[in-house]
């Protein structure tokens, strides 16, 4: 590693980037979002629409779903995989029949003939319920992650309204015609008509809008698109959208230092969102990173350019299932050599900004080794820089701290001698490895006591909600009744503000209370 300071970059760039990871959540290829706000914007100059709407058309366009990974775990749960229910949700008019037949489908796929029956039956009768809930969710949490990556103060108002319809049959308040803002009726079509151009070409893209036109899309905006699909999709589909969707950005500021590692840290949380098994691993991971590269004695920028690739390392994450990431059961082959490509996306959506390339090599190399059995490109020692290889040692010990669904979390001292037996086997760096134990045993001094007077129980009912444990798991895990479970996590979302499991887990993020040390209850990581 060499003490150069990383290039300047606007919010723009770095945001453009976030919808890369975006796309894959959804069951799409990389650059979908940029395409769709390509085609929104479009349709925003043949419009007539001031600069100041562009901007927030944009913004919306490429950070419509943003809050749609934080509900995989539930999603997976009731669905199986996430991201192929998804990518199916594109195909439909998203209502009545169509939608629940999508559900039915997709409900206890992995469950005996029997078993899925069951579950099908028990579904249906609560499906409107299930339904409304996930959506509430989705926008709630898409609206606190907009505002923590810092978007206008109006935009999570706007992202509120992604599933809502023209017709005012969509979820979650049933909103209707002009109540939904401009710039969602714009991204909402612009995002479905970019999925039927690219897989079945221009004419199925307008048959789709002018299907839809008066219940899914506005009318105008549909009339629009149909009349001028020719001119509104000219050339989206050639070549590589990241040059254009930069040119057509807001003229935002670079960011600041101080605001680039914002920005980070609020990505790192969003990749961990994903699954309440992974909440808080990349900022640890961060903190490991950083104080064992200081340990080595390694420049401050390079600190730095670690702390930065522990947020964001795990970024490639939402390229792969929940169905996955959440599995109790061994692996398949498949499965696996799935998983095994997650860092080389990591390393793909972070390479696209030119000040965070150092970032993304460091990233795309946390789950190499020495001896060449890691992933994704088997790498040998000879091909690790010191900072790799610090990265790799930091992931291992925090992931060994945390439990996953197949195994139970290790103490910090099972967690170091699995290190050192890494070390041993010839996997890891002796010296990364003893820089990691010697920061970890100095510990992580953010604030871990009880704010918004929460009181010591309400600490641990918050640690069992951000895993993910409904009132019936909170309840045998602490030998209290079911509610009483109940009525703590009541009054930990009222003391918190938190309107879900996920707002819940960035409060306890925010406030230094989630330790995976803490919650214990051979890694797949």
């Amino acid at each position: 590693m060499s003490p150069r300071p990383p290039a300047a970059a606007g919010r723009a760039e770095v945001l453009a980037a976030l919808s890369l990871a975006i796309d894959l959540g959804l069951g799409q290829p990389m650059e979908h979002m940029l395409r769709a706000m390509l085609l929104g914007m479009r349709m925003a100059e043949q419009l007539g629409i001031g600069q100041e709407a562009r901007g927030r058309i944009y913004y919306a366009s490429l950070l419509a779903w943003i809050g749609c990974h934080a509900d995989s775990f539930e999603l997976a749960a009731r669905f199986g995989d996430d991201i192929g229910f998804r990518a199916d949700y594109y195909l439909i008019d998203a209502q009545g029949l169509p939608m629940l037949s999508l559900m039915l489908r997709r409900t206890g796929t992995e469950l005996p003939p029997l078993r899925r029956a069951a579950r099908r039956s028990r579904f249906v009768a609560t499906a409107n319920t299930a339904v409304r809930d996930l959506i509430r969710s989705h926008c709630v949490s898409a609206g606190q992650l907009a505002t923590r990556v810092g978007l206008d103060p109006g935009l999570p108002a706007i992202l509120g309204h992604a599933f809502e319809r023209w017709d005012g049959k969509g979820l979650p308040a049933g909103r209707s015609g002009v109540e939904i803002p401009l710039e969602m009726r714009i991204a909402q079509l612009a995002d479905t008509a970019e999925v039927f151009l690219r897989t079945a070409g221009a004419e199925a893209a307008v048959a789709m809008v002018r299907q839809r036109r008066g219940t899914q899309f506005d009318p105008e905006l549909a009339d629009l698109f149909c009349g001028h699909g020719a001119e509104l999709t000219a050339g989206l589909l050639d070549g590589d959208p990241w040059p254009a969707a930069l040119a057509a950005a807001p003229r935002d500021a670079a960011l600041s230092e101080a605001d680039m590692d914002a920005v980070l840290a609020a990505m790192g949380d969003f990749a961990d969102l994903k699954s309440p098994w992974t909440a808080g691993h990349s900022r640890a991971v961060a903190f490991h990173a950083a104080a064992a590269a200081a340990e080595c004695g390694l420049p401050d920028v390079d600190v730095g350019l670690l702390r930065r690739a522990g947020w964001v390392h795990d970024l490639g994450r939402m390229g792969v299932s929940n169905a996955i990431w959440d599995k109790e059961a061994e692996l398949s082959s498949m499965e696996r050599e799935r998983l095994h490509m997650y860092p080389f996306l990591s390393e793909r959506i972070l390479g696209r900004v030119p000040g965070l390339r150092r970032v993304a090599a460091l990233a795309g190399a946390h789950h190499e080794r020495l001896d060449g059995s890691g992933y994704p490109r088997g790498l040998t020692g000879a091909e690790l820089d010191a900072g790799q290889r610090i990265l790799a040692a930091a992931d291992y010990y925090q992931t060994s701290l945390e439990p996953r669904p197949h195994r139970p979390a290790a103490a910090p001292q099972e967690a170091g001698e699995r290190l050192h037996a890494e070390v041993v086997t010839g996997r890891l760096d002796g010296r990364a490895v003893d820089a990691v134990l010697a920061a970890a045993g100095r510990g992580d001094p953010r604030r871990r006591s009880g704010p918004a007077g929460l009181t010591a129980r309400e600490l641990e009912v918050l640690a069992l909600v951000c895993q993910g444990k409904n009132n019936r798991d909170i309840a045998a895990a602490l030998f209290i009744a079911p509610k009483t479970a109940r009525n703590h996590v009541e009054h930990i979302y009222e003391k918190t503000g938190s309107a879900n499991r996920v707002s819940a887990t960035i409060f306890a993020l925010d406030h230094g209370l989630w330790d995976r040390s803490a919650n214990r209850t051979e890694s797949r990581e």
